[in-house]
Parts: structure tokens; sequence; C-alpha cells
């Protein structure tokens, strides 16, 4: 799994010297996108290719080699053997690199390439558009802003330092042109992603932005850890199955102490079929789980897997997190895996608890895969108050077919879970 760092906004706001930084604190791979134009704008300089010249350019693209690599904390570029680190910064090539990162088929082979070169890494990257275009995911986006006088004001600092002879005006009229020219872009505009966290570095030293950075994405790091660790799957090995048996058994018999259970109805004891209840309390799918001989694989709230001890009970049961109000595709394959397995897959259609009494759609999932894959749903009506030593009454219903859905467009599928869902109201009603 790769981790993505994406840093945008225009010349001059301190991205390049931050990334550089951040990128040897954190132990992250700098791929610096803007020296990767530079090199293909070099190119084009060195084999006197103009702008026009697609067919040339495009002959560029195939047989360019572009290396960045980092020695002692500074990098070096290297373009087809050859060290270009303090060419591509040249005066030449600063004037026409955002006409050329505007060609649509250098836009389109830069951009492969820096995926490529992303693939399994964790990644720092700088530019215009890695946060919008390049990697629209990432995992980290922020947006480095400042007043363009004070953006000139660096590069032109920068330059003296570096030996490049360019007056203070000239940087200046060459970035306002520059950002006008980026943020009208065909592919690739340089603009702010919606979810990017927009630093203003006019008035801060580069010391309290890569703090500030840095923060975030030790934040987000240490979040990924903790997804990474509720949707592994532990393997399926004797000592596990056996604590799982062991944890049922105790945790079942103290369910039927606490509680008066009634079960009315059953499960087949073969055969996949989706489990579709009304969702009234945090213990009702405990009932479900523990309740029964077969395994049921219940789908929950990836929030309940942060809390320790439920964590370790939704691994022992292999329980399915799933992202809530958004379409979780590695949660969706789990669900399909289990039901193709011919196991007991079990979901609440309302997507939360008392969803009946709050007058809430209930969602189509359960629906979509019970049509897919052809399974019945057995509808489960639960009532009760779960308080110690009351009744909770369970009631199985038949099994559902759907068989007739399939191939059904979304309305349909709200048709299913309408049926579904009228199934478990009755149940619900339902005493022994």
């Amino acid at each position: 799994m790769s981790f993505v760092v994406a840093i945008d906004g225009p010349a001059g706001t301190g991205k390049g010297t931050v990334t550089e930084i951040l990128s040897r604190k954190m132990h992250l791979i700098n791929v610096d996108t803007g020296a990767m134009y530079r090199c293909v704008t070099l190119e084009m300089l060195n084999r006197k290719v103009g702008l026009q010249e697609l067919d040339k350019i495009t002959k560029i693209l195939e047989e360019i080699k572009i290396e960045l690599t980092n020695e002692k904390g500074k990098q070096f570029v290297t373009l087809n053997g050859e060290d270009v680190t303090e060419k591509i910064r040249t005066k030449e090539v600063t004037s026409l690199v955002s006409q050329v990162s505007s060609i649509r088929e250098v836009r389109l082979a830069m951009t492969g390439l820096q995926r490529k070169m992303a693939q399994g890494k964790n990644v720092i990257m700088e530019g215009r558009d890695i946060g919008t275009y390049v990697f629209p995911g990432a995992d980290v986006k922020i947006y480095l802003d400042a007043n363009v006088e004070e953006r000139a004001k660096r590069r032109f600092k920068q330059n003296q330092e570096k030996g490049i002879d360019m007056s203070y005006d000239e940087i200046l009229a060459n970035i306002k042109m520059r950002d006008e020219n980026d943020k009208n872009k065909e592919i690739g505009a340089l603009k702010v992603a919606e979810d990017a966290i927009v630093i203003d570095t006019t008035n801060k030293p580069i010391k309290q932005v890569v703090k500030e950075i840095k923060k975030i994405i030790q934040e987000k790091q240490k979040a990924q850890k903790l997804l990474e660790k509720i949707y592994s799957i532990r393997p399926e090995t004797k000592w596990k199955r056996f604590v799982s048996k062991m944890t049922k058994g105790f945790l079942g018999g103290l369910y039927r102490l606490a509680f008066r259970v009634r079960i009315t109805g059953n499960i087949p004891e073969t055969g996949s079929y989706i489990i579709c209840s009304n969702h009234i309390n945090y213990l009702d799918a405990a009932a479900i789980v523990l309740l029964n001989k077969r395994m049921v694989y219940f789908v929950a709230k990836e929030d309940l897997f942060r809390f320790r001890l439920l964590n370790w009970l939704a691994h022992v049961f292999d329980i399915i997190p799933i992202k809530r109000n958004m379409q979780d595709m590695e949660a969706m394959k789990r669900c399909l895996k289990v039901i193709k397995s011919g196991d007991l897959l079990g979901i609440f259609p309302e997507g939360t608890r008392n969803g009946l009494e709050k007058n809430g759609k209930a969602k189509n999932g359960a629906a979509y895969m019970a049509i897919k894959t052809g399974s019945p749903v057995i509808p489960v009506g639960i009532h009760g108050t779960f308080k110690p030593f009351s009744k909770v009454y369970i009631n199985y219903g038949e099994p559902i077919d759907l068989s007739s859905y399939k191939g059904a467009d979304k309305e349909k599928q709200n048709e299913a879970t309408k049926l579904i869902m009228d199934h478990i109201v009755m149940l619900t009603k339902k005493e022994n």
C-alpha cells in the first residue's frame, strides 16, 4: 500500500523547499514533478523543437529518460544520463516550462510517469495539479499560497544564490504570466482541491510551514495504520477457530442469561443466505451471531473497530467493516466472497440504529447483492428493550427469492428493498 502526500500551489510558495525537507524528515520519496517538466523543456531546447511540433515532441516523450535521486539530502536530476540539476533552472527553461507543461501530450506522459513512480511507495509530490489531477485520491493534500510580490522576492533570492541572472521585475512578470497560464490549462489546471488544507506562507518561516504539514502527515499516517488494522483479515487457523468457538459459547451463554431470548423460525443448515434485520440496539447483531450454529459474517460500520475490545471480537468473528455513506469497494468484495462461499452474510438495511422509527430510507446494498448473486434473503424482526433480564424476541422469516428482479435498475432495486423491509416490519410485531 502506498502513501501519497500532494503539495500544490503556484511558483515561489516554498513547495520545493518544504517538500525536500519533509522527504528527509519523514522518509518519503520526493518526486519533483516540476523538475520532470523542466527536463522535457530542456530537451526540447537542446533539440531545437518548437511548441507546435507535436510529432517531434511525441518522439522526445518516447525516448526521454528522467531520473530523480537523493544524495545526502540533496536532489539530483538526470536527463538521458546527464546531470541537469542546475541546467533545468536556467532563464531559458523557466520562461518556457509553463507552456510546455500545458501541451496535452506532455501532460499525459508525465502524469503516467509520476503515477508509476508512486506505485507501492510512500511519496511526497509537489506541483500544480497533484491533488486535483495526478493523485485525486492522495492521502494528504496541501495547497501552499503566498502573495505574488513575496513569491517573486523568494525566487529572486534563490536565483542570486544559484548565480542565475534574472531581475526582480523579470521574475515578477514571469510569475504573473505563469500563474495565469497555469490556471487556464486544458488539463491539470492550478486550483485548490476540495479536500486540500490551504496554508498561506507569506509571513511564515519555512520551519513553521514544515512543522504544520509534518503534524498533518503524522495524524494521517496514524489514521491509515489504524485503518489497515481494521481491514486486516486474521488468517483462518486452528487456534482462531478454537478461540472463536470458545468465545461464541461463552458470550452466547451470557447473552441468554442477560436476556430472556425468544426465537422463532430458523436459518437453514446449508446454503448461502443474506440475513436482513432491523437495528434497534448495539446488541441485536450479537444475538444473530452468537445464537446461531452457523457462522454469520455481519457488516458493521468501521467506527466500531476503533475500540480495542470490539476490534478483537470483530476479528474473531470476521465482522466486515464498512465506511458509511460512501461506496466501499473493499467491503463489497468481502461481502460477495462470503455469499459465493456458501456462507451467511448479515446486513442491517436501515444502515443505522432505529432507522424505521426515524423514517430513514433503507439502503439497497442487501437487495443489490441478493439480486447479483441469486442468494435468498432471510428477513429477521427483533424487538425488546435490551434491558437486563427483559425479553428479547428474534423472529426469522421465510427466505425471500429475489430472482425475478435480476438485471433490475435502481427503481426495481428500491422495490426489492421495500419488499425486504415490509417482511422485517411484520416480523418485529410478532411475539412467541
